[in-house]
């Protein structure tokens, strides 16, 4: 049976407000970023000829900008500068922090002790896969996670049968969604969700089995230096 490779892309370098916790920022990639996005497509390029991985179209991309255009850029590349089919989707987006989105951490801080009905969040809130902030819209890290694995069932699910031979689909979107994500989806251990992180525009490549189950066959883990919080 045809193999079925899924390669989690974090988007490239982006810019971005200081001290914001919110991943739902709505701003282009920088210089570096483009850069990253450039040598990603040159990367995923020959790992798939050196496996004899056919793409499969369309990229699936976070709605974000930041997102979509590492993944146009990585696209272009691969398709010979034509544009290349790139289809968004919410389900890939970074944890939401609901009706705090993009506040700056104090200003969350605020709000919370401004409203009666909450405590303030514990110290290093933001790390904590379990905590979900209690204002309308918000979601946890773990939550997050389930939703882009249940993104990356469904999608690549759905090319069983359909695949005429080893193929691989990109999808672009945040890095502490796709290590939750690869935590639900039994690749990773709980533990390692705090110790790793993921290389802006790095692919990580993950084979869906015959199973049901999932593997990392190639790419690699960034090695986190703090635990003191998760950005995407």
């Amino acid at each position: 049976m045809a193999r079925l490779i899924a390669a989690l892309i974090r988007h490239g370098d982006y810019r971005q407000r200081p001290n914001t916790p919110s991943a739902h920022q709505p701003y282009p990639l920088n210089a570096e970023g483009e850069a990253q996005a450039a040598r990603a497509a040159a990367a995923i390029g020959a790992e798939a000829r050196a496996q004899g991985w056919r793409l499969i179209d369309p990229i699936d991309s976070s709605q974000l900008l930041r997102a979509w255009q590492t993944a146009r850029i990585i696209g272009l590349a691969l398709n010979a500068d034509r544009e290349p089919p790139i289809e968004g989707f919410d389900a890939l987006a970074e944890r939401g922090l609901g009706s705090a989105a993009n506040l700056n951490q104090d200003e969350i801080a605020a709000v919370l002790r401004d409203d009666p009905r909450y405590p303030e969040p514990p110290p290093n809130w933001k790390a904590d896969s379990h905590y979900r902030l209690p204002l309308q819209g918000a979601e946890s890290l773990l939550e997050a996670g389930e939703r882009v694995a249940a993104h990356l069932q469904t999608r690549m699910q759905a090319l069983r049968g359909q695949a005429d031979g080893d193929s691989l689909k990109l999808f672009v979107g945040h890095g502490a969604a796709f290590r939750h994500a690869a935590y639900r989806l039994g690749v990773l251990r709980f533990e390692d969700i705090a110790r790793l992180s993921m290389y802006h525009a790095s692919p990580v490549y993950l084979e869906l089995l015959e199973d049901g189950s999932w593997q990392q066959v190639a790419g690699d883990w960034k090695i986190r230096h703090s635990n003191s919080e998760f950005t995407d």
